[in-house]
């Protein structure tokens, strides 16, 4: 389980206090997608926070995936199939491959995201699997997602529902209108609200900004401080739903977000707290993935490169993971008959 950030009191003037280059940003975002690309990019150093070596960055991809789901005909047999592949993302042939590589257990997702109302469902799959120490954790989204246009009363409830059917994290949505409108205390109260509720469920809370409806980066800069003065314990880019999601540019300002609440944390309380951070939608590639997880290495540190601190939200992504890893292992793209032994 992720560690709970306890939040601090709302101030305006943390939101003043640092300002952001819309060129800057541009070219360290066309920076990373350079590096990824080098071909030199794997195999530089010795450990996977520093080394480009392709098999750890695929499996830690894989390791730092939220399986979702999060379609209007879900039911108990889609989510089912979800959650297997959650506990079973590598196929079986690929699997007895890499026997002799892994000591550290079975590779799993590390969630299961879905509607409250399919949470029971989850559950109760993942209950089923008694063959590993560690299970996917059991992600809700919650306050009238993907919009967030309902009223705070039903908001909170929902977190109650999703939790009190075994939700481990719950993963709420802003009313855009407040940062638009600069309603910034409005939004910090409402945040602080809904953290209150998941505290006493013992649930994670990510707070998705919804990024790509925000109007600017310095909105998102804004967003992101308010929700982790909150109490946010993640603060994710997107709902998946929005016509722009996870881009690499409100990665980096969410970033230096992160880092900035870290320090103003530290100074207020002397102690230390690590936001993790969550990219959400339209990330569908291997690729796309290595340039996130080269971000957060490059701003962030090693300390974030761990499902407790950094995950990608997302339903296509495995299946390019998997298809990545065998033709690295098989030499060929993967076929239906490698997910069962001969």
């Amino acid at each position: 389980m992720p560690s709970m950030n306890p939040g601090l009191d709302f101030d305006s003037k943390y939101l003043e206090s640092t300002s952001v280059s819309p060129s800057c940003v541009e070219k360290l975002a066309n920076h990373i997608v350079l590096t990824v690309s080098s071909p030199q990019f794997f195999n530089q150093s010795e450990d996977f926070t520093k080394a480009r070596d392709r098999l750890d960055w695929l499996i830690n991809t894989i390791e730092f995936i939220d399986l979702t789901t999060l379609a209007g005909d879900d039911s108990k047999a889609n989510v089912n199939r979800l959650c297997y592949s959650a506990i079973n993302p590598i196929p079986n042939k690929l699997e007895k491959s890499l026997d002799t590589y892994r000591d550290g257990g079975k590779v799993k997702c590390a969630a299961v995201c879905v509607y409250p109302a399919c949470v029971g469902y989850v559950k109760s799959s993942l209950d089923l699997d008694e063959s590993a120490t560690r299970r996917p954790s059991i992600a809700a989204v919650a306050t009238g997602f993907p919009t967030g246009l309902f009223g705070l009363k039903s908001r909170l409830e929902e977190i109650r529902y999703a939790v009190a059917e075994g939700a481990d994290e719950i993963d709420i949505v802003i009313q855009r209108k407040l940062v638009l409108s600069g309603q910034w205390r409005q939004l910090y109260d409402e945040i602080r609200l809904c953290k209150q509720v998941c505290e006493e469920g013992g649930a994670c809370m990510k707070t998705i900004l919804s990024t790509g409806e925000l109007g600017s980066l310095s909105n998102v800069y804004k967003a992101s401080m308010v929700a982790m003065l909150a109490g946010s314990d993640f603060i994710k880019t997107s709902t998946g739903k929005e016509s722009v999601n996870a881009t690499l540019h409100v990665g980096i300002v969410m970033c230096r977000a992160i880092k900035d609440y870290q320090r103003i944390f530290s100074r207020l309380t002397n102690g230390q707290i690590k936001v993790g951070l969550k990219p959400a939608g339209g990330l569908k590639t291997f690729t796309h993935a290595c340039q996130w997880i080269h971000l957060v290495d490059t701003y962030l540190g090693s300390d974030w490169l761990k499902p407790t601190m950094f995950r990608i939200g997302a339903s296509s992504l495995l299946d390019d993971v998997i298809n990545e890893l065998s033709k690295l292992l098989l030499n060929r793209p993967i076929e239906t008959d490698d997910y069962y032994y001969d």
